[in-house]
Parts: C-alpha cells; structure tokens; sequence
C-alpha cells in the first residue's frame, strides 16, 4: 500500500471480495494494514445472480468476512442480464455496484485483488489484439474514477503465494466454476500457455513522464471543461507522441471508458497539423473522435492557430461521466512496488 500514499488519518478502505482466494487474501492483509493505522476496511460483495448458488455464496463470503472483524455488505446486480455480452456487461455492472457504494459511505479507496498471473493474462489477450504500448503495459495499479481511486496492490504477487496466505491462516474458499468456463477468453488461456507472453512493459514510466512533459507545452485547460492544443507545438511531437497525447485528451473531454482505435488516433493527429483549409467563413477544420469535437480557431490577437476540444453537441460524457485528463491507462506496474507513482 505504501506507493499509493497518502491516505487518510483511521483510513476507511473497501475491498472487493468475491469469496475466492484472491480477494479473501487481500481482504486479509487489507484488514491487517487498516488496523495498524487505527482504520478498517468494508468488505463489498457483488452477487451478479447469474447461478442459483450466488446468493448463499455472497452470504458465505459475506459472513467469512465478518468473522475476521471487517464489516460487509451485499450488492445484488438485479438489473435484466443481456443474452450476448454477458461477461462484460457483468463487469460493467461490478464496477458500478462499487463505485455507487463507496460514494454512499464516504469511502475514498477501492482496493480489487488483481495479481500478478492475473497480469500476464492480460497482456497475453492483448498481445493477441495487437495492441500498442498502453495495451501491453497491461492493467492499471491505480485508476482515479470520479467516485473513488481503484488501487491494485497485488499486481506483483503471484497466485501461489495468496493460496498459501490463505492456506497458512486456515482461511477457506470459494471457487467460482465461472473461472473454468471455456466460453470466456480469460478461462480458455488458463489451459493454454499464457506463460510464454510478455511481460507488462517496464519502460512505460520513461515514455510517461516525456509526454506529461510534452503535455506541458502543447495544453492549456479551459475551466469551462475543454482543452486547448497549440497547433505549432502539436506539430513538433513526434507522430507516436502526438497520438498518445491525443488519445489521452479524448478519453477525457469524450469520458470514453476505452480510447479510441490507433487507426483513428493516426488519421487525426495527421489532421491536426497538415495543411489548413479555409472556407468563405474563415478557417473550416472542424471535426469528430470520439465523443468530442475538434475545432481549429485562431488565437485573439495573434496569429498562433490552437484544435480546441470539447465535448460533442448533445453527447453524453461518458457511462461515469468525463474521466480524468491523465486517466487509468497512464499508470500500470507490474513489478513489487508501483514504480508508476516515482
């Protein structure tokens, strides 16, 4: 926990706990980290009510929980389970349940039980996707949401040393079947050799800082919620800069919960400092990506050109509203300590 300091004074924590062996081992050693700073955790149970035997697990979970001195509580996913989709619907709906219920209680920080073989999945579908560099950087160690911070302590940890936690202590668990389920991608690489991808990309720190540096130089931030690009210094990024920059200004003006497609990015970025049209009404750039919109206006008094944008006219920012401008994918770790936060 330390890299993600500060917290609070009797730190107030939620745990996503699902009963597993994962999430149960973190809700452990959360209980512990709370407790020496004269804090406690809440233990947050999402049933998704899609087997008949999630309702008694959550109450297992739920009572297992408590008899370790952590208060609990049950979200129950009630809504109307779509027919294709279902395990990221599932997911969406996970996240909401959280979030919703850490704003309800005050809570400031969600802690989930990613962990490091958890890790190498992901950059192994990924891989397969042939995503670029943020996608193989893989999962986020801390992700700001406009509710609560989302924290993964464990992403360097493998699997076997919670089993052993949990073993160690005689703590026992659940196993969701849902997890051998071959429909799912994530259970289909289990049984296959998902050992053999790359590892999360350990030089992301370094590219980071140059482009919040680079950031610096090329925005400005309205406060009426837009951002300003200053065409000129836009132009002198290299092309992988330019996209990654705008990549991360249009997840947060569009509140997408996903950038856009590279091919997208590339052909924008090449429009935001190729040659400049001009119409009988002056300048006539203006365009769309992904939930925003993108308009080229000259500076008063001055001769400087700056893409101003925004979000799109009667567009809706967002499942949880605009995401923040450096947004989750600028942090991922996948060694001991979240050298993302150095």
């Amino acid at each position: 926990m330390a890299p993600f300091e500060p917290f609070e004074r009797a730190p107030v924590v939620a745990v996503a706990v699902s009963g597993g062996r994962d999430s149960l081992a973190l809700t452990l050693l959360a209980q512990e980290w709370a407790v020496a700073r004269s804090g406690r955790i809440v233990g947050l149970i999402v049933d998704h009510a899609l087997r008949p035997e999630s309702a008694a697990e959550a109450a297992t979970t739920e009572a297992s929980v408590g008899r370790h001195g952590c208060d609990a509580g049950i979200l129950r996913w009630s809504e109307a389970k779509p027919r294709t989709g279902l395990q990221e619907a599932a997911r969406t709906a996970r996240y909401r349940l959280l979030s919703e219920a850490c704003r309800r209680r005050g809570i400031l920080h969600l802690l989930v039980a990613h962990h490091a073989d958890d890790q190498a999945e992901t950059v192994a579908m990924r891989a397969a996707r042939q995503s670029g560099p943020d996608g193989l950087a893989g999962m986020s160690a801390a992700v700001e949401r406009p509710e609560v911070r989302l924290l993964r302590p464990l992403l360097g940890v493998s699997r076997s040393r919670l089993t052993a936690t949990l073993l160690v202590r005689g703590v026992p668990w659940i196993d969701d079947p849902s997890n051998a389920d071959p429909r799912f991608e994530r259970a289909r690489l289990r049984v296959g050799r998902w050992q053999t991808a790359p590892a999360a990309d350990s030089g992301r720190s370094a590219r980071e800082r140059r482009l919040a540096a680079a950031s610096v130089e090329v925005l400005a931030i309205s406060p009426v919620g837009e951002v300003a690009i200053d065409r000129s210094a836009f132009a002198r990024l290299g092309r992988d800069q330019q996209v990654r920059l705008l990549s991360r200004v249009v997840q947060a003006i569009g509140g997408g919960d996903h950038p856009p497609r590279r091919d997208r990015l590339e052909r924008a970025a090449g429009r935001l400092c190729g040659p400049v049209a001009r119409g009988k009404s002056g300048i006539a750039q203006d365009f769309t990506l992904s939930a925003c919109r993108l308009l080229l206006r000259q500076v008063p008094q001055s001769r400087r050109l700056q893409w101003i944008v925004r979000p799109e006219h009667g567009r809706r920012n967002g499942r949880n509203g605009a995401q923040p401008l450096i947004p989750a994918a600028f942090f991922a770790c996948g060694a001991s300590l979240a050298s993302h936060l150095e």
